[in-house]
């Protein structure tokens, strides 16, 4: 027996395939009666997909996110888009991009919402107005669930990796593979709770060893391509026996650049974040030595099931300990 499609899902319910699709793909838009209508039609051809109770409506899911034109942030929205079509065809998950530098609007977009949500997933920078408002959404019983970073310490269900412990490693790879004695940098965007907690784990990994290959300075750039890479030229001026550099935020193509003009890619010992195709080519040329990626895919499938067991729709409880980041190097790709 053939396996059933949208068509005949269609004709047993009397509605279009459009509908169909919108329904088993829960994309919305669909009056209850219709979305009823299609379930019953698809569990009587036994179509092959785990169905809902149809009487609970449509339950939805809103993540909010930032930099849309970041390789990091499309991977997490992707990875939300992907894993939606595999839950319950009645949850929708939403997403949604706000502009990172306005707490503002980030705030509002927590506060305010056109229809009731089952949950709300955050990778958005913290700021007291967005401490605020997740702290209001919060009080009035929905589940929230920070991811990557947190938008606030209250009612806190985070999902990431251990950012102290990354910014350890990293100064762990340097002291260890550096080519020779000297000074190191580091670059971070301090909007970013993560990053001050990577260079953080940095910053102690030196305290705690000291030696010849030494911690020097620290740059803010952002995570801007134009001020980052300012600010690494300014690094390899001041510094120029630099043995080290290790970036905790984002703009990695523009240091790499910077690297690759300046001639000395391949003597100073290159750390940073996330697995791009910039990363990825960097690593194969030897001006990138070590990338930490942190599996926003895993971050994006615990941040729903931390959301449907709240919402009671999985007996499974996930798992609470920090996401494992992964450490590429050109010998692993």
């Amino acid at each position: 027996m053939t396996r059933p499609g949208y068509k005949d899902i269609a004709r047993q319910a009397g509605v279009g395939t459009a509908t169909v699709e919108r329904v088993l793909n829960g994309r919305g838009g669909v009056r209850p009666e219709l979305v009823e209508k299609v379930v019953i039609a698809a569990r009587s051809l036994n179509y092959p997909r785990i169905l809902p109770d149809t009487h609970r409506g449509l339950m939805r899911i809103d993540v909010l996110m930032v930099r849309p034109e970041t390789t990091f942030y499309r991977r997490l929205s992707r990875a939300f888009e992907q894993i939606s079509h595999s839950i319950d065809p009645l949850i929708v998950v939403h997403r949604t991009f706000v502009e990172e530098t306005s707490p503002k609007d980030i705030a509002r977009a927590i506060s305010q919402s056109d229809y009731p949500r089952a949950g709300l997933i955050l990778a958005v920078p913290n700021s007291p107005a967005v401490k605020a408002a997740v702290n209001e959404v919060a009080a009035k019983g929905t589940p929230v669930v920070h991811v990557v970073t947190r938008a606030s310490e209250d009612h806190v269900e985070f999902v990431g990796i251990d950012n102290h412990a990354a910014g350890r490693t990293a100064a762990h790879f340097i002291c260890r593979m550096a080519r020779t004695e000297g000074p190191v940098v580091a670059l971070c965007h301090p909007i970013y709770q993560v990053h001050r907690d990577r260079l953080r784990g940095f910053s102690d990994y030196f305290r705690d060893n000291p030696g010849p290959i030494r911690f020097e300075w620290l740059g803010f750039t952002r995570d801007e391509e134009h001020f980052s890479a300012e600010t690494l030229s300014i690094a390899l001026q001041k510094y120029p026996n630099l043995v080290g550099l290790y970036n905790a935020g984002g703009a990695n193509s523009a240091l790499i650049e910077v690297l690759r003009r300046s001639g000395r890619g391949r003597d100073i010992l290159f750390i940073g974040h996330e697995l791009t195709d910039y990363t990825r080519t960097a690593l194969r040329e030897g001006i990138m030595d070590v990338v930490l990626d942190q599996a926003p895919e895993a971050q994006a499938q615990r941040a729903l099931d931390i959301v449907l067991r709240r919402i009671g729709l999985t007996e499974i409880e996930p798992d609470r300990n920090p996401i494992r980041f992964i450490t590429i190097t050109a010998e692993s790709l």
